[in-house]
Order: structure tokens, then sequence, then C-alpha cells
């Protein structure tokens, strides 16, 4: 009797072994541990001067820390802490110099990329009770250190960043532009919406940075001076040089008290879109292209004379289209004053608009914030990763004139002669 079978079983789904995903476990692993151990012989190696009173090396290898699992994009990857002994704290009292690994932090169970995810996760609205499932396929079939409990500390570890990030010092601070603008999230329990207040601004190194962010009152005036006068007690003596923001804050009003000298600009995208909503449709295209000869003009002069032709054509038919760019003539022009380089940068407040579009696109209501207050931190959370890859401003070289109070013209720096200097 033969007993040979053409049926064969079929593994269970949880069972299947991805080879792929194997060997780059086995690989990841590898490289950590080798990027430990060289991290760690640099230290000792930085160290090889430091001497016991009898000669022996005062910093030495002391083995491994008891392996554990890392959260990372490609599953669990166990690894161990390297240790090191400081045998010098131990013969004269002395304090202990501690080696810290910056590759693994001593308490470190996800990689920093999972936890800039959750967040991202979590507004677009999946529930905390869901992370460990959603997740599992891509992460592993038990996903640990990512179950709902560590979800919800996690919350309460990103409200303990954000009030220390609203208490931080800033007196060592300078922003020389800024950018402000209301955005507006609806969570789902809420029934109105919540107005997040924002600043970027840009430091003398060009680097670009969040200055303030709170939820305020829509957009008036004095939600925006409580967030500057807060920004001022906290060591911001310096007033930006200018600030780009739309037309309809309360922003202006209160930049005004809170920091006079600094100069007003207006976002040319909103300015656009403002004046084309006060004519038919079938005008937009050719009012849009004669706009764009007043933004983009090669000088104040070209811009100043594209206004007037601008008022020329459409004066007579859409007064209140022409009024609505006239009446702001001062404040769309005064990127003019600075170097020609950052110009791109002050016509508008897309350093704020291009980090809250991917909020925008990922939901309509904020779906997975319950409250206004879990929305403000999913939100600062993920601007605050986003901020790691901002990209410096062209012509950073320009901002050091611009502090020193260089004038420019047409974006051109005025550099006065010897007999100027003199007089």
């Amino acid at each position: 009797m033969t007993t040979d079978s053409t049926v064969s079983a079929f593994r269970h789904p949880d069972t299947i072994d991805d080879p792929l995903t194997t060997v780059l476990r086995d690989g990841a692993r590898r490289l950590l541990a080798e990027a430990i151990e060289a991290e760690a012989s640099a230290f000792l190696a930085a160290m090889k001067d430091e001497r016991l009173t009898d000669g022996r090396a005062r910093f030495v290898r002391h083995g491994h820390g008891p392996e554990r699992t890392i959260q990372t994009g490609i599953g669990p990857v166990p690894v161990k802490r390297a240790k090191v002994r400081d045998r010098g704290a131990e013969e004269s009292g002395e304090e202990r110099m501690t080696f810290t690994s910056a590759i693994l932090p001593k308490w470190a169970r996800r990689t920093t990329s999972l936890d800039a995810l959750l967040p991202v996760l979590y507004l677009r609205g999946l529930s905390t009770g869901d992370f460990q499932e959603a997740l599992s396929a891509l992460l592993g079939k038990d996903a640990p250190n990512l179950s709902p409990s560590v979800i919800s500390r996690l919350k309460d570890e990103w409200q303990a960043d954000y009030d220390r990030w609203q208490r931080r010092d800033l007196s060592a601070r300078h922003y020389v532009y800024v950018w402000a603008d209301g955005v507006y999230l609806q969570a789902r329990m809420e029934d109105a919406a919540a107005c997040m207040l924002v600043i970027i601004g840009a430091t003398p190194e060009g680097r670009k940075e969040l200055v303030g962010f709170q939820v305020g009152v829509r957009e008036s005036a004095q939600s925006w001076r409580e967030l500057l006068v807060d920004l001022k007690a906290r060591g911001l003596a310096v007033a930006p040089d200018i600030a780009v923001g739309d037309g309809a804050m309360g922003f202006w009003k209160a930049l005004e008290e809170v920091f006079p000298s600094t100069k007003h600009q207006r976002c040319w995208v909103h300015k656009v879109a403002n004046v084309l909503n006060k004519v038919p449709k079938s005008v937009q295209p050719n009012m849009k292209a004669d706009l764009r000869e007043v933004r983009d003009a090669p000088d104040r002069a070209s811009a100043e004379a594209a206004i007037a032709v601008f008022e020329e054509k459409y004066s007579a038919k859409y007064p209140k289209a022409v009024q609505c760019l006239t009446k702001d003539r001062e404040a769309l022009l005064a990127f003019f004053d600075f170097p020609a380089e950052h110009w791109d940068h002050l016509r508008t407040a897309n350093p704020i608009e291009s980090v809250f579009a991917t909020v925008r696109h990922r939901t309509v209501r904020t779906k997975g914030a319950l409250s206004h207050k879990t929305a403000r931190l999913m939100v600062f959370k993920l601007v605050m990763a986003a901020s790691k890859t901002w990209r410096k401003l062209q012509g950073e070289n320009r901002l050091p004139m611009v502090i020193a109070g260089v004038k420019f013209t047409d974006g051109v720096a005025v550099i006065p002669d010897a007999d100027q200097r003199a007089a």
C-alpha cells in the first residue's frame, strides 16, 4: 500500500517567513552592533590618556547591558548596549564619568522615525487601540513597544514636550524674518474648529524654526497679542525686520503694539486669491496674469507702473478688485527693501502653508483627534518632526547685512562711498 500523497499543507499566514525581511533584520542587527562597538572604541580612544595612579587605563570595556528589542521600520531588532567602566571613580571617589551611546540611548525602545510616524497615524484617524493591529504587517506580528498603553503614555510625553517648548528661554534667539498664519483644524468631539496660531522665524544663519504655536480665539488681535507678548516675555527682545502674513488676521494690530519697528509684508498668494474673488471667473485668467506682472516686477518702479496699468484696465468695471489691491500697496511691495535672493521667501506665507498642507490634506476634520488639546499635540509633533528637514533660506549670507542695518533698494545693497561715510 502506497502512502504517497500529492496534498500539501499550506502555512498559516501568521507563520509565513519572509526571507528578505529576515536578511534585512539580521543585517541591521550586525550593523547596529558594529556601530555601537565602534562608538565605544572611539570613546576609549579619546580617553586613553586618562590613567590611574599605577599607570593602568582609567576607562575599560565592561561587557554589555542586557539585550533589548528596538522597534524599527523593518520590525524588531535585538541589540545590546556596550558598557564602559570608570575605574578612576572607584579608586579616588571622584564623580563617575559615564559612556552614553548617541546611537542607542539608554531607554530607547523605538527609532525616532517611528516616533515621528505615530502622530501622523493618530492624526489620520487611527485610534490607540488599532495601532498594534495596523502596524503588525509592517513591523512584525507582535509589534512590541506599540501597545495601546504605550501610545497613551506617548501622548503624555508629547504634552510634556509641548509644555517644555512653550517655556523655553528665547533670550539668545534672534529671528530676522517671521511668517505668521492661523490654521483651522476641526476635532471630532468639538463643535467649532480650533485656530492654531503659528509663527515661523528665520535665524541669522538662514534656518527656519517654529517660534510660536498655540490655540487662539479665531485670529483675533487679542490672541495674537498674547502669543507675541509671551514670546517677548521669554526673552525675544530683538524685533524681526519684517513679518509676512495674510490680510485677514488680527496679527498686524498686535504686531504694531508689541514690535512696532517690524515691517509688514502681505502674502501675495492670499492677496491674488482675494482680488480674483471679486471678479467673474471669465475675467480671472487675464487679471491673474496682470497681478503676476506686479508681483514679479524687477524693481519697485516697475511694480508701481504695473499697478497703475491694473487700475486703468479694471477700475471702471471692477472697482472692488482694484481697491483690494491698492489699499495694501505698501505692504505688498515691502519685499523690495530686502535682498533679492529672499524675495521668493518674503512674498508669500508658504513656509507655513507648505507645512500645514499635509495636515489639511490628510484629514478634513482631524478625525483621529477627539479634542482640540489632542489635535494641538498631534500637529505640534508633526511640525517639529517636519522642521528637521526644512531647507535653509537661499542667500543666507545676506542676512548679516540685513541685521547690520544695510539699506537695500530693489533687492540690491546700497553701500555708501567713502565721502558719504565721512559725512
